[in-house]
């Protein structure tokens, strides 16, 4: 994270102190050198698993960041791709990635929305909607009306896909750096505004399950096989489906 082309240790002290808006406006342009972007690892598996099942005309990256998903997506969709994202820093990154919105013979339009996930200002246009990374950014109480949003923008029959990573087993040193950085998270938010909402262990999927179930999704469970299992026979990586019922 530290190298040439990351951001240095000043820039992402700056960055937290910030709102999380203006942090990933001041991120964005080192965001791709950082550990915060999707392993191409898993975005490849998305894309896989997605092209497997097929038949998207248009899809919708949530929080869209610099892009990475609208690349998912426009393997996949035939007609339109969009992102959205409420960081205008990252937007301008993404466009840029993208070739400033050329459009190519026989690939999806791609349009850019800077807007908030949990006022999305859309009809009920996609056939598919994803998420790559962005759900520590939303407090737990905030997932129903993240999900209610999805859900109203996707057709009947459309589908909310989005990978999650197994946790850490507590005995690891992963699991008591996640701990360690969500700790430091809720003192920096209890003594400092703007808040920073960045928190590693507050997505927990069978939480996450139910609200689903909650705002109408049908949930399925995939694995990704490419990952392997954990020592107790559970998936390292799993997908998940969360499908708006015709």
């Amino acid at each position: 994270m530290f190298g040439p082309e990351g951001p240095s240790l000043r820039e992402l002290a700056v960055q937290a102190l910030s709102s999380v808006e203006r942090g990933y406006d001041l991120l964005a342009p080192k965001f791709d050198h950082t550990p915060f972007r999707t392993p191409d690892s898993v975005l490849a598996a998305v894309t896989s698993e997605l092209a497997r099942t097929g038949g998207y005309e248009d899809g919708l990256d949530l929080c869209c960041g610099t892009g990475a998903g609208v690349e998912v997506l426009a393997e996949v969709c035939r007609r339109s791709v969009t992102g959205v994202d409420f960081s205008a820093g990252m937007l301008d990154v993404a466009r840029r990635r993208a070739g400033a919105g050329e459009e190519r013979r026989g690939e999806p339009r791609v349009d850019w929305v800077r807007a908030d996930a949990r006022a999305l200002p859309f009809a009920p246009a996609f056939d598919l909607v994803v998420s790559f990374g962005a759900f520590g950014h939303f407090l737990p109480r905030e997932l129903p009306g993240l999900f209610a949003q999805v859900h109203s923008v996707l057709r009947p029959g459309g589908s909310f896909v989005f990978p999650v990573v197994a946790p850490p087993p507590p005995a690891s040193p992963g699991y008591w750096m996640l701990l360690g950085f969500d700790a430091v998270m809720r003192v920096r938010n209890a003594v400092w505004r703007p808040q920073f909402v960045m928190y590693y262990r507050a997505f927990r999927l069978g939480e996450v399950r139910s609200e689903l179930a909650r705002a109408g999704f049908q949930v399925e469970l995939r694995a990704l096989s490419e990952f392997g299992r954990r020592r107790d026979g559970s998936p390292k990586v799993r997908m998940v489906v969360a499908r708006r019922p015709d």
